[in-house]
């Protein structure tokens, strides 16, 4: 039987690292290939992607913003030996001190994840996002996009 607080574990660390910009750590955490959909939220269809692909993309945005935080919580965990899935609230907060019209922008939805076992432990398969509602300056991803294609 699944340990649901080993999964519950993996994808809090998932989250904190990607938080954190710490791309090698949310790597170990996730299986290849990795399922992405964020098709509610306009990002186009489905995709199962490498997980460095998964992460360059969001090197090109996240690091954008001053910070991020991710908030997930109702976990329900359906575990069923070496699989299982996890659906989750989120509300991802993002920040720029400096922008102007806004300093957050607020995206909230709920994640369904699928995570298998290996032997290194609890893996995310991917995530699909299902938008609620965003909330605040729609305008910050372009500035963090912005921001980051200023550093290189």
């Amino acid at each position: 039987m699944a340990d649901t607080t080993d999964i519950a574990t993996a994808l809090a660390r998932w989250f904190a690292a990607v938080d954190r910009r710490d791309w090698a750590a949310a790597r170990t955490l996730m299986a290849s290939p990795f399922h992405l959909d964020y098709s509610s939220f306009g990002a186009g269809p489905a995709s199962d992607l490498d997980p460095a692909d998964v992460l360059a993309g969001w090197r090109t945005l996240l690091p954008g913003f001053d910070a991020t935080h991710h908030q997930i919580g109702n976990l329900d965990i359906a575990a069923a030996g070496e699989t299982a899935t996890v659906a989750c609230y989120v509300t991802a907060t993002h920040r720029i001190a400096e922008a102007a019209g806004g300093q957050v922008w607020t995206v909230v939805g709920s994640y369904t994840i699928p995570m298998v076992h290996t032997d290194a432990g609890w893996v995310l398969a991917g995530c699909t996002f299902h938008f609620k509602y965003q909330d605040g300056n729609t305008d910050l991803p372009a500035r963090a996009r912005e921001r980051v294609a200023q550093r290189q």
